[in-house]
């Protein structure tokens, strides 16, 4: 073994010799790298391995990248990159090859092998370690989606995604994730072949030699896997997860009418409507679509806040509407679950008139008393009638009409009264208030006055932060306070809070860019799945951004 480490250890003296002779690093620095690296080829060399071992030599390599990049930065030296850093890269590339096939199940360690490569490696070598991967992982489809989006958003390969795609739905044919990003990824491509048309057309150029079929122009390949999905995927929140993608490319509009029921009617019914009249998502997405609808020509939106808040009103009454059709065609408990929530939702939704706050608190309360009669209002949601809807409205009336003890003493007796999930508003409340009131201090006071007293929302904490970084003098120590505490409470769910807290290490004048490899590998143990993987993926483009 020791035979194997110190040729291993010779194989890093040129990189080294470069790193003395420009000036990168001194005599004394190239020594203590030598050390260090002995230490972590023996500890991978050894006869009994460990997973955090390869981790931690992975992590010297990768600080030790990020050192010589920062000091080439500072002296301005960009040559003999091929002897060092690709150097370095290889090895950690090996070292990576050699985790993975050990521990070829654990999933974290791939996404680790695969951050590494999107900022060091080759796109060659990344697509090499992907189909590695899914070779190994073919039974999780997330996994399918981010090598999909790689090859479509970063190789620019819209044919090497729909191959992915199309490979990832013979092993998942009942998997609505795959099928929304798959429909996506096409419309995505109809939108970018339509742009370059364009631009070749603005520039006069003959664009008849190439290839930009009408059919994928208007987005067919998007319309067959809306129509082949939805005759395997049979519920209305997959139904409407489709339209609310085919909504973000403005060019669908085709698209968007017919599956939301409003194609041509000669057509064979295949929509929203027609095929889930039974389910109470369906008429919830119907009705919180008024939102979104202009009543107004374009040019003449109302100009004053009162002819604003008679618009929203109107649209308001409208969805109420929806909703009230929707209760007496399917007079369930969960569609009246649909109705009493959006009824809180836009109650809780600030307003400077007075007009649409009082017409508010009127519609909740007969949404309530209406569901009620017909005893078909869910169990939780008596909790929230009783008191919650009632406790907010007196707080709200009380900061105008009273003084700052009276409505703080509000406060405090609802959130006696109210407990459990129903807090949550009133304690994001009690803050914005605190804030309002009595700014950065008095909001600090009521933080540290709840913040035992679970449970929160991540809004909750991300409020006080955003506060702090309004101040003069913001203070990194309470940023990194207000970030563990919320990390104690959704690390485990939440992958922004970890990207925000290393920005912030990364950004803040005394920030500690040294913690950040830290909070990362904390992260990568806390967050599973899903959010572990976009976790990964954003970190990955603000490591990109930053170069």
């Amino acid at each position: 073994m020791a035979e194997i480490i110190q040729e291993r250890i010779e194989d890093r003296v040129p990189e080294l010799e470069q790193l003395e002779r420009i000036g990168l690093f001194s005599h004394a620095e190239i020594k203590a790298i030598i050390k260090k690296a002995s230490n972590l080829e023996y500890r991978i060399q050894r006869r009994a391995l460990f997973k955090e071992d390869f981790i931690s030599y992975v992590q010297y390599e990768i600080n030790l990248l990020e050192l010589i990049q920062r000091r080439r930065t500072r002296i301005g030296y960009s040559f003999k990159k091929d002897e060092i850093e690709n150097s370095i890269v290889h090895r950690v590339q090996g070292v990576f090859r050699r985790a993975s096939a050990k521990w070829k199940d654990d999933v974290q360690l791939w996404l680790s092998y695969i951050v590494f490569c999107k900022k060091w490696a080759t796109k060659a070598q990344l697509s090499k370690v992907f189909s590695a991967m899914l070779a190994i992982h073919s039974n999780k489809p997330a996994l399918w989606i981010m090598a999909a989006k790689w090859e479509m958003e970063d190789r620019l390969s819209s044919e090497s995604a729909r191959q992915l795609f199309l490979r990832a739905l013979r092993f998942h044919p009942e998997c609505p994730k795959l099928y929304q990003e798959y429909f996506r990824m096409e419309l995505m491509h109809a939108e970018k072949l339509r742009k370059e048309k364009q631009e070749f057309e603005k520039a006069k150029m003959d664009v008849g030699n190439l290839d930009y079929p009408e059919e994928i122009l208007k987005g067919e390949l998007a319309r067959i896997i809306y129509k082949n999905s939805v005759s395997i995927m049979k519920d209305a929140e997959f139904h409407v997860s489709l339209l609310s993608v085919a909504q973000l490319f403005d060019f669908a509009t085709d698209l968007q009418k017919e599956i939301y029921d409003e194609a041509d009617t000669s057509k064979p019914l295949c929509s929203l409507q027609a095929l889930h009249t039974d389910d109470p998502l369906t008429w919830d997405y119907v009705a919180r679509r008024e939102l979104a609808m202009e009543t107004q020509p374009a040019g003449e939106q109302p100009a004053t806040k009162q002819a604003r808040a008679v618009e929203v009103g109107r649209k308001e009454e409208r969805c109420c509407a929806v909703y009230e059709e929707a209760v007496k065609t399917l007079p369930t408990e969960a569609m009246w679950k649909c109705y009493v929530n959006f009824c809180l939702e836009r109650f809780a939704k600030k307003t400077s008139s007075q007009f649409l706050r009082e017409r508010r608190l009127e519609r909740t309360m007969m949404a309530f008393r209406k569901a009620h009669e017909l005893r078909l209002l869910p169990e939780f949601q008596y909790k929230q009638w009783v008191c919650l809807p009632l406790w907010i409205s007196w707080a709200e009336w009380s900061e105008g009409a009273q003084s700052q003890e009276d409505t703080e003493a509000i406060f405090k007796k609802a959130l006696l009264a109210v407990k459990g999930a129903d807090s949550v508003t009133l304690k994001d409340k009690y803050l914005d208030w605190a804030y309002r009131s009595g700014g950065y201090k008095k909001a600090r006071a009521v933080f540290k006055s709840l913040q035992e007293s679970r449970p929160f929302s991540v809004d909750f904490f991300r409020k006080i932060i955003q506060f702090e970084k309004e101040q003069e003098s913001c203070k990194m120590a309470n940023l990194r306070e207000y970030y563990e505490r919320a990390l104690r409470e959704f690390g485990s769910v939440d992958y922004g809070l970890w990207i925000d807290y290393i920005k912030e290490e990364l950004n803040h004048p005394l920030g500690r860019p040294a913690n950040c490899g830290q909070i990362y590998w904390r992260a990568m143990k806390m967050l599973q799945g899903e959010p572990a993987e976009v976790f990964v993926a954003k970190h990955a483009m603000h490591q990109v951004g930053r170069l």
